[in-house]
């Protein structure tokens, strides 16, 4: 096991010697053949290797933020990029963030499975269960006079933060949120940071057959007594954001992807896919010149709900917003039984568009994969489930591929691509078995292809999207994050 590992080592250390070699002879201005070009499976899937061993070498055999198996990819991909000083910028953002790290849950005097939700706080709590009709979303769901009680909520709809903070002010000592789906809500959080100390109190997460099980119980009739403690600690994660030195700063293509992964396995589709095509793109494209500024960002705490990304956000200047033309976000690239999805920017499937360039982006997906790569393709709600949503939310124009996560493959699909029907289109999607060895190449290198090319076209010109227009960007983007907040797939997510 040990010389597999220094093999994979020196084979990773020989592609990016034998890139910095070369960096000094430009190749002449970046275009989308040229650049395609230089993408071989072989460099992704040592990459994605590499990935799975930080993984398995952390104690928590994950990359969940605040583990070591993510802190050991951030530093790759900085200390990979930081190999070209004379051609790129490499910073990192610290982004305040916290975890769950424990949660022990009584109930009926039975200790019962549960799990820390992050940005809740450390404490204790007790009291009857309080079963929350709806979904916690209004104040008229709380009820007035159960001042004292360990309130029950589903999750969805809103963020849980939302709700935690509507159960405080009801009097709640503590709450536990249901799921709404299959599964457990390990590594799970209110996905809203606390404007103060005293916004929450203590919550944990159970799983969506014991949630229905006590409300039964509870809407029977019967007393359910609850003691709880939670214990929650706060760490600094790191957004990368790397940009070149050549190209126009005022109007940036801006190139992304999240690097976490969630706690139940090493993250490799989901998402060292998306990561690791962005860092060998990167690497490449220090062999061409470049006319826009190129933005590459690999966001933290994606998988707590879009944590690094709306942090970005939030503390860009309007200034520094409207140098952004055009925000690309990368997310499972390499799904075994894939499809190839582009977002639906101009809303003609899904009817949820975003804000000016978001139609374009699609269009230049839809000519890659019709004029170059010769492949089918279908199309995806741009309903901003992944770290695209907080630059929707900002007016800014987004857009992106994938290759499709939980949802099944249809017949239809089966036809256009392969595979199977009726199955995910990743059934190792948030599961241990996420890793590289069961990566879909072949549909890897055609996505890595497609960014390169999106990544090729705009580092050369803007000429395809609209003239910059702040107001109208800002109007469809705040329409477009409406919409989608109100989408199956956002209230699934959440």
């Amino acid at each position: 096991m040990w010389k597999s590992v220094v093999n994979l080592a020196a084979i990773a250390a020989t592609i990016d010697a034998a890139a910095v070699d070369i960096r000094d002879d430009y190749q002449g201005l970046v275009s989308s053949e040229s650049l395609r070009s230089t993408i071989k499976a072989e460099a992704l899937k040592v990459r994605a290797q590499q990935l799975e061993r930080f993984a398995y070498d952390s104690p928590t055999k994950n990359r969940v933020i605040g583990s070591e198996g993510h802190e050991a990819t951030v530093k790759y991909i900085t200390d990979t990029l930081s190999q070209y000083p004379d051609y790129y910028n490499v910073s990192t953002q610290e982004v305040p963030l916290n975890v769950g790290v424990s949660a022990n849950v009584t109930i009926l005097g039975d200790a019962t499975d549960a799990y820390a939700v992050g940005f809740a706080p450390s404490g204790s709590a007790s009291g009857n269960l309080v079963v929350i009709p709806n979904l916690g979303c209004e104040e008229s769901d709380f009820p007035k006079n159960a001042t004292g009680g360990i309130f029950l909520i589903s999750r969805g709809s809103c963020v849980s933060g939302e709700k935690v903070l509507a159960a405080k002010k009801a009097g709640a000592e503590g709450v536990l949120i249901y799921n709404n789906i299959e599964g457990n809500l390990e590594g799970y959080s209110l996905q809203r940071v606390p404007e103060s100390d005293d916004d929450y109190v203590p919550t944990a997460g159970i799983s969506l057959g014991y949630g229905k099980g006590l409300v039964a119980v509870v809407n029977g009739g019967i007393q359910v007594p609850v003691v709880m403690s939670t214990t929650s600690k706060d760490i600094i994660s790191h957004n990368i954001n790397v940009q070149t030195i050549q190209g126009d700063p005022e109007n940036v293509i801006h190139v992304s992807g999240h690097s976490d992964s969630v706690t139940q396995g090493p993250g490799i589709n989901d998402n060292g896919s998306g990561s690791m095509s962005l860092l060998e793109i990167a690497v490449q494209l220090t062999k061409f010149k470049v006319k826009n500024a190129v933005r590459f960002s690999w966001w933290t705490g994606e998988e707590i709900g879009l944590m690094g990304a709306e942090y970005y956000v939030k503390h860009l200047s309007a200034a520094e917003k409207s140098k952004i033309r055009l925000l690309l976000d990368f997310d499972m690239m390499a799904s075994p039984n894939y499809a190839f999805q582009i977002y639906d920017g101009d809303g003609s499937a899904y009817n949820l568009t975003g804000a000016p360039g978001s139609a374009e982006a699609e269009a230049e997906f839809t000519h890659f994969f019709d004029e170059i790569a010769k492949q089918n393709h279908t199309e995806i709600e741009f309903d901003g489930r992944s770290d695209y949503g907080p630059f929707l939310e900002a007016g800014i124009a987004a857009g992106g591929i994938a290759c499709g996560a939980e949802a099944i493959k249809t017949q239809e699909e089966f036809e256009m691509f392969g595979g199977a029907a009726g199955l995910a289109y990743d059934v190792n999607y948030h599961e241990d078995g996420d890793n590289a060895n069961n990566l879909n190449y072949d549909a890897w290198i055609v996505m890595t292809q497609a960014i390169a090319h999106s990544t090729a076209t705009y580092a050369l010109s803007f000429d395809s999207l609209p003239p910059k227009n702040t107001t109208a960007t800002r109007k469809r983007g705040q329409a477009a994050m409406f919409q989608y907040k109100q989408s199956a797939s956002y209230l699934k997510m959440i």
